[in-house]
């Protein structure tokens, strides 16, 4: 995670992830592609739908938390090797729970996407390996919650 091993990694940092604009085209492509419900895909059936208006998937929302997470990473790795540092390499997620969609996301909203770290731990299934715990947000332009889910990440211990 940012380019940082176990060790370095403290339970309570928050880490900004950025935003993503969720725009009327882009919600009607991902759910073309990938959620092709009414209300994801049309206005009219979408006020006839759950929410009454145009929504984004929820699967766009989290994908969007990616794109944002993956970025960030990037750009912590980046200035890590600018400075000569070797950043730790990224580990896989063993999953998540708790994924919540808390409010609709419409065209127009964008998402303001953080990370905190609520924990960590060594693995003894794994030597030279631990996980990360994490609850992760994303807000909308008027600060309200509306999707969240704890992760972990798998991530080396220095060498």
């Amino acid at each position: 995670m940012i380019g940082l091993y176990l060790e370095e990694i403290t339970e309570g940092r928050v880490v900004e992830l950025g935003s993503h604009h969720f725009t009327r085209e882009a919600i009607i492509a991902f759910a073309r592609q990938y959620d092709p419900q009414p209300f994801h895909l049309d206005e009219a059936a979408a006020r006839e739908g759950p929410f009454g208006v145009l929504s984004a998937s929820g699967w766009h929302t989290a994908a969007a938390w990616m794109k944002c997470y993956v970025a960030t990473n990037q750009r912590a790795e980046a200035r890590m090797r600018e400075q000569g540092l070797s950043p730790a390499p990224s580990g896989p997620s063993p999953g998540l729970v708790h994924l919540r969609w808390l409010r609709p996301v419409t065209p127009g909203d964008t998402l303001r996407y953080r990370t905190t770290i609520t924990g960590k731990r060594e693995l003894k299934s794994r030597p030279g390996w631990g996980l990360v715990f994490s609850h992760n947000e994303g807000f909308n332009q008027n600060d309200e919650l509306v999707f969240c889910f704890d992760g972990k990440v798998m991530t080396p211990l220095r060498p």
